[in-house]
């Protein structure tokens, strides 16, 4: 159970590392943010557990 809770914290911090990153892109490259879209998509799904 241990794990678990360890691999999923691992994916909020993830979650909230792509969060900035976006941001960071929508505020400096608006037209390249996108790119970081999936990235923060896909952490997110695994951080709540819906995969």
């Amino acid at each position: 159970m241990r794990s678990e809770t360890d691999s999923r914290g691992k994916y909020w911090v993830m979650t909230f590392a792509s969060l900035i990153v976006t941001v960071l892109f929508l505020i400096f490259l608006p037209e390249w943010f996108w790119v970081v879209l999936p990235f923060l998509g896909t952490s997110f799904i695994y951080a709540m557990d819906w995969a």
